[in-house]
């Protein structure tokens, strides 16, 4: 089973997890990027159980409203029943590092509703330390030298994302060599510097189940500490 084959699967599972829990109140919120895509494809083929999703990208949006999956503003829904998204790296703890389609941000907002968020991804994401992905942040764009030389200081490498613009109106800073040992601490560290919005840890709240693709399957995983 490759790459392909393994988001194929946990997109799979994860539509196997949830269709016996969906009734007409359900919220579903879809995250962003390709293994979210593939979820947003299977969740087509029972489009007539799904009353209401929100999304935290316009381009998931779009690609649910393409399928004839109704989509609302977070604001006008009571509640979030499940948000399913991927990830860029997970530890066993599921503290993620998540953005790099750019949808940090919105991401992190569904997920702090939502009730359960099940992680989809295949196990090249999972690692014991996080960190050899680069951890995005999202700047407000007069601070991006401010921000910047504040990442330093904690160790980082940030690197100016050129010629992405977010959802929200504002820039990415990609920060590289910058393993990340105590994910709690860091989040809210980084959240803290002034002009960030915030960044692409996903700790505080982490994932309550990753579904894990691999070549002999999809393991389902919880957070262990």
């Amino acid at each position: 089973m490759n790459q392909d084959e393994m988001k194929q699967a946990v997109a799979q599972a994860a539509l196997d997890l949830i269709r016996p829990r969906i009734d007409d109140d359900t919220v579903l919120g879809i995250g962003t990027g390709s293994t979210a895509n593939l979820f947003i494809d299977r969740l087509a083929e029972i489009r007539g159980l799904v009353n209401a999703t929100v999304a935290s990208s316009e381009a998931s949006a779009e690609r649910l409203r393409k399928h004839g999956i109704p989509v609302y503003d977070l604001n006008a829904v009571d509640q979030v029943d499940f948000y399913i998204d991927g990830a860029d790296e997970s530890n066993a703890a599921l503290q993620l590092i998540k953005g790099g389609g750019a949808a940090l941000t919105r991401e992190k907002i569904v997920a702090a509703v939502a009730k359960e968020f099940i992680c989809i991804a295949d196990e090249s994401k999972l690692v014991h330390t996080l960190g050899q992905f680069p951890l995005p942040v999202e700047v407000i764009p007069m601070a991006r030298s401010h921000v910047a030389r504040e990442l330093v200081k904690l160790g980082g490498d940030p690197v100016y994302r050129d010629g992405v613009i977010t959802d929200n109106g504002n820039i990415i800073l990609d920060v590289y060599n910058f393993p990340i040992p105590q994910p709690l601490a860091t989040e809210a560290k980084i959240n803290g510097i002034t002009g960030v919005v915030t960044n692409g840890l996903f700790a505080l709240k982490p994932a309550d189940v990753l579904l894990l693709g691999t070549p002999d399957g999809v393991k389902t995983l919880y957070p262990t500490d």
